[in-house]
């Protein structure tokens, strides 16, 4: 008997082996064995048995030296298949990305969290608390797939729901994954988590935890002990035997998918393992996504709804179109009524929040004479502008590129003194509340910051400890944070996002605004919440999280009308190559041979495009995209298997949206 296998290394060959006396029997298909190559032991997974070598084989065939320690998950291997399906790649890339997960390396340790322990609520849970609670512990015995949507206003205590669920499962000798959409949030409820349950033996895994704790994680799984395990993509990808629980924070958050191809998000794999291994999943968020939401009202998903803030009241909140206001004499991006609300925020002692999604000093930067805007030469994109160690340089924020800013208009070559910067970013507004507010002390928390875990974690410990009086941030700020000091936060070109040429702008952009107004008022009865908007827009009366559910029905009844998702399914198809001519007829030709193959498909199908997207070079690659729109994921799979077996030169990559 002989097996045919994939080395993890991602050595792309198949190679063959000789099973041994003691394991002829066996069904090693998908498992992971160890192999002898050269002088080295190797990891290795199975992909094919066979009684006799495929001709050809003419040299000796080795041994197989044993199997390689895995924890007992027996349907491990049956989650995988089905996740390759879904993401249209080979089981294989799973395995090679959990072999790199704990393969050591070396890496700045973190330093510990220094942000104050939330302290220990010995009171009882209120009655929506305790009802949803119970019905999630009984969940625990049902042995099927038993998800649960808990719509938690911000601030109601859906951690107290999530704590009752962990000890549950963990007093029935279940392991429990606790997913979070960014690693500075999950080093955070980790701290308190520990400190709140020291029953429970919890293990942080993602990019920040220390290779030793990775370790201490795989041997607690190879023993099948009841644990917690907080974190964002990887913990989802961890074989477990005695997995009972799946609980997702946050969990209408894009930051549960990868940026790189296979676009893998950990919610929907979640949602996929809890259904393969036929256990509960709680979906928490104060902000559903439409499509959770559209589950709950066809499938019949429990909804649990936590209508009451824990401490604290809901803040006041204001909506002030920048156009229609009298011209300001400090700035233009910042309103009269935003000015005074900072100033009696300071007064009083307390904090303030002011959120705009775009980093850098200003969006652009354009020549008045001629129009010309400084573009990055690898990207079709233009370059922010940023102030760096007092110089003005100018940034790409998707290849990182870098340069000075020029001196002379690159189109008419007259002087930088005609420059233009179009729009705000993050450093300039700081510099302008620093002129408002001269004694304020104030910090900023965007990419350029919460990219460098440190100096996040610095960050957000001085200002929940009240070092900061104001903190300027991006998205980050939206995801979770508890400042309880936070009584104002005032959103900058609030409206930025509502236009973005995609099916679920208005979704997103409403989800960051209420998330965002959230983090006011969480332990003070007075709290304000003032959203500057260019434009107006109906959502924008929905920013009040009370009324969220309406919206989402009117998104639901607008997205059923033009059949897009949760209506249908939707397929991104993407093509690269450096040669755009490459890119540009190969994109035709995809879009072509789709659209023949669904003349005579019976289920409605919908192909859109090739389309030049928005920013469509990236680090001298080219891009092209083309949709299907079906009704079905097994028309999608239909189209996609055979489509990626065509000649062509670009690459070419298939995501569900």
């Amino acid at each position: 008997m002989f097996v045919y296998v994939k080395l993890l290394s991602g050595f792309q060959k198949t190679l063959i082996y000789k099973v041994p006396q003691h394991m002829l029997g066996l069904n090693l298909i998908n498992k992971c064995i160890l192999v002898p190559l050269r002088q080295k032991k190797v990891a290795a997974l199975v992909t094919e048995h066979v009684s006799t070598p495929k001709t050809g084989t003419t040299f000796e065939i080795k041994e197989i030296i044993g199997l390689k320690p895995f924890p007992n998950d027996g349907q491990f291997h049956t989650f995988v298949e089905k996740a390759s399906s879904l993401y249209f790649t080979n089981p294989l890339f799973f395995y090679q990305k959990l072999r790199h997960f704990l393969k050591k390396r070396k890496q700045d340790p973190l330093p510990p969290s220094t942000l104050k322990d939330t302290p220990k609520r010995n009171c009882l849970l209120s009655d929506e608390q305790s009802i949803a609670a119970q019905h999630i512990k009984q969940s625990l015995s049902y042995n099927k797939f038993a998800p649960t949507v808990l719509h938690g206003v911000t601030g109601s205590g859906k951690t107290e729901v999530y704590k009752e669920a962990i000890i549950a499962a963990v007093e029935r000798e279940k392991s429990v994954l606790f997913l979070l959409p960014e690693v500075s949030l999950a080093l955070q409820f980790t701290q308190r988590l520990r400190t709140e349950l020291p029953s429970v033996v919890i293990y942080s895994f993602h990019s920040a935890t220390p290779p030793q704790e990775k370790k201490l994680v795989w041997h607690a799984l190879l023993k099948s002990k009841p644990i917690l395990i907080i974190g964002v993509h990887l913990p989802v990808l961890l074989p477990i035997a005695n997995l009972g629980l799946i609980i997702i924070d946050e969990e209408h958050e894009a930051g549960f998918e990868e940026k790189k191809h296979p676009k893998f998000n950990s919610k929907y794999l979640a949602l996929l393992r809890a259904s393969v291994y036929k256990i509960p999943i709680v979906l928490g968020s104060a902000t559903p996504a439409i499509q959770t939401l559209y589950n709950v009202k066809t499938k019949r998903w429990p909804l649990f709804n936590l209508t009451k803030r824990f401490a604290g009241e809901f803040p006041v909140i204001t909506t002030i179109v920048l156009p229609a206001q009298p011209k300001r004499r400090s700035s233009f991006w910042i309103s009269k009524d935003l000015e005074l609300a900072i100033d009696a925020c300071l007064k009083e002692g307390k904090q303030a929040i002011i959120f705009l999604n775009r980093r850098g000093y200003s969006f652009f930067v354009q020549c008045k004479l001629c129009g010309f805007v400084i573009e990055c030469q690898a990207c079709s994109v233009s370059l922010t502008a940023h102030q760096e160690n007092g110089k003005m340089t100018l940034r790409c924020h998707y290849c990182n590129h870098t340069r000075l800013m020029p001196s002379f208009c690159d189109g008419c070559k007259t002087s930088s003194d005609q420059f233009l910067t179009k729009g705000i970013g993050t450093q300039q507004l700081v510099e302008i509340l620093q002129r408002l507010f001269p004694t304020a002390r104030i910090a900023r928390a965007d990419l350029d910051i919460t990219s460098k875990k440190n100096l996040w974690v610095a960050t957000a410990t001085a200002f929940e400890r009240g070092e900061i009086d104001i903190l300027v941030g991006t998205k980050s700020v939206t995801k979770g944070y508890h400042f309880p000091g936070v009584t104002l936060v005032g959103v900058i070109w609030g409206d930025l996002n509502a236009h973005i040429p995609v099916f679920n702008a208005a979704e997103n952009c409403l989800q960051q605004l209420i998330q965002v107004a959230g983090r006011a008022g969480r332990e003070h009865s007075e709290s304000r919440v003032i959203v500057q908007l260019m434009t107006d827009h109906d959502m924008f009366k929905f920013i009040n999280e009370i009324d969220y559910l309406t919206f989402a029905n009117q998104e639901l009844a607008e997205r059923e009308a033009t059949w897009y998702p949760p209506f249908c399914r939707l397929a991104q198809i993407e093509l690269k190559h450096k040669n755009p001519s490459f890119v540009e007829r190969e994109a035709k030709i995809v879009a072509a041979w789709l659209t023949k193959e669904v003349e005579n498909f019976i289920d409605p199908v919908s192909i859109l495009g090739p389309a030049t997207p928005a920013i469509h070079k990236i680090q001298d690659i080219e891009v092209r995209h083309i949709f299907i729109k079906a009704q079905h994921f097994s028309t999608i799979e239909q189209l996609a298997n055979p489509l990626q077996k065509l000649s062509l030169k670009s690459s070419l990559f298939i995501t569900i949206v």
